[in-house]
């Protein structure tokens, strides 16, 4: 009956639109789309290409995600891992999980993020 997941959607404060853009757009490289008319007075901001969608609400009493997480596939793995940390991010390394090498880092709003070898064996 699911076939598929439409986005996932990260909190973020109040005035983080530069930062997410920072962080999502220019490092991670999602191009950003431009929220419906409807939903652009809330604030956030939305990232979509053909196959990831993660929109940005803004949350009046944030809290970041510290245990829930997006894990986003990466096909160059190693390449993003070593832009990510020459940006200054701090990488989490973790285990492999059936044969999938990962790590985890934190967007600029302490929200945890997970990436995922697309190359490992699934």
């Amino acid at each position: 009956m699911i076939t598929a997941l439409h986005h996932v959607q990260l909190a973020m404060p109040e005035a983080g639109e530069v930062q997410a853009r920072g962080f999502y757009g220019d490092l991670l490289a999602i191009p950003e789309r431009q929220k419906p008319a409807e939903l652009r007075s809330k604030g956030g901001c939305w990232f979509e290409d053909s196959n990831v969608r993660v929109h940005l609400g803004v949350e009046g009493d944030f809290r970041p995600a510290q245990k829930a997480h997006p894990a986003f596939q990466t096909s160059d793995f190693d390449k993003l891992r070593k832009k990510l940390e020459n940006a200054g991010v701090l990488i989490q390394s973790a285990d492999a999980i059936d044969q999938h090498a990962r790590f985890f880092v934190n967007d600029p709003f302490g929200n945890r993020i997970e990436f995922i070898n697309a190359e490992s064996e699934f």
